[in-house]
């Protein structure tokens, strides 16, 4: 199986460069309106916003932000194929302007613009951060009728394109098999709360000080939930990216975009970084598959059904073709685009020999490729 990646210098808000329908999955976190360390952003991008946040008008900063972040949004709609995904983590922003403390609904308004686009609205999922905060409040301290309850979480909100994805055919229908997920990680990763996933803060030597990243399991767990092998990823603010990354290390195909040419990512290292990380996600998750056997042969419970790729029991029919691969080795097709040969995972004391997964289609052989114009 082989999957290309390429980096695009561009403008989210215009992807001409992406054609229409040629992309399944949009896994991304935008600039947050109303959080100070984007505000040079937003001021680059509408002089509204600019002339609102000199006079302290901050309903109108908010609005105009949001306008702008629109434009993404329409394009996220166009270049999707019907049944694809858009996954995006927001957070709300609370902040003092004008002389009052108030919260700005940034998840809310996207679900709003998302709506208008033409997306249909699923249920989202609340990333629980981690915090070392001391303080778990706001405001007066102890004294009653001046305190804010402080925010620990953000949205991963989760839009689909029309109706339900369609496989037309045996060989699409086999890769979505082979693209499963265990009966257990299918209970973690669609519960509508995700705790544990520590967020990132790179250091950044261009136009912003940090970069916000989200944690690589994040966009991992996303790509896994609602793509399969060969599918194309995009990240319209890929920033260092993440996305890419974890794109890479799920078997599946990426485009990012990114208009900071100081912030944006060098696809090498996103490539290498996603290559290390894929090998090492593989391992894990064949690993807690077998602590969860175990455990459950110990408690006296069965489970019904074999899995003929890795040889291990599983939970349900759907998991019998499950097929686990790891990205192996790289090579530049051209400036901007790499592409990533991927393996059929071994799973600790599996000989190579015993472990034979089908074949998964190659992107030469049907699976979606990134296509862009001249």
């Amino acid at each position: 199986m082989q999957t290309t990646h390429q980096l695009i210098l561009g403008d989210a808000r215009d992807l001409a460069p992406i054609e229409n329908e040629q992309v399944q999955l949009v896994v991304t976190s935008p600039p947050y309106p109303m959080i100070t360390m984007w505000d040079e952003v937003f001021r680059t991008m509408s002089q509204t916003a600019a002339v609102a946040l000199d006079h302290e008008a901050g309903l109108k900063a908010f609005e105009a932000m949001h306008g702008e972040l629109d434009k993404t949004w329409r394009e996220c709609f166009r270049v999707l194929s019907p049944g694809g995904f858009a996954c995006i983590n927001i957070g709300d922003a609370t902040r003092t302007i004008g002389g009052n403390f108030q919260l700005f609904h940034n998840h809310a308004r996207i679900i709003s613009a998302m709506s208008e686009a033409g997306f249909h609205v699923l249920p989202d999922i609340l990333w629980r951060k981690p915090t070392n905060a001391p303080n778990k409040f706001m405001g007066s301290g102890m004294l009653p009728a001046g305190a804010y309850v402080t925010y620990e979480h953000e949205y991963i909100l989760v839009f689909r394109k029309g109706s339900k994805r369609i496989f037309q055919n045996q060989q699409e229908k086999r890769n979505r098999s082979q693209s499963a997920f265990f009966w257990e990680e299918r209970n973690t990763w669609f519960s509508d709360v995700w705790e544990g996933l520590t967020g990132t803060r790179q250091a950044l030597k261009g136009p912003r000080e940090r970069s916000a990243a989200f944690p690589f399991e994040l966009p991992y767990r996303l790509i896994q939930m609602y793509s399969t092998y060969g599918d194309v990823v995009l990240d319209p603010f890929v920033g260092t990216g993440t996305t890419l990354s974890a794109a890479v290390a799920s078997g599946r195909s990426s485009i990012g975009v990114e208009i900071a040419a100081g912030l944006a990512t060098d696809l090498e290292s996103s490539v290498t970084r996603g290559i290390e990380q894929g090998i090492e996600r593989t391992e894990t998750r064949l690993r807690n598959h077998q602590r969860f056997v175990q455990e459950r042969i110990e408690a006296g419970k069965t489970l019904k059904h074999h899995n003929t790729p890795h040889q291990v029991p599983v939970m349900t029919r759907q998991e019998q073709q499950l097929c686990l691969h790891t990205p192996a080795t790289y090579s530049e097709l051209s400036e901007g685009r790499i592409t990533v040969s991927h393996e059929p995972a071994i799973a600790t004391g599996q000989s190579a020999q015993g472990q034979d997964c089908p074949t998964a289609p190659d992107v030469d052989e049907g699976s979606p490729t990134p296509v862009v114009a001249p």
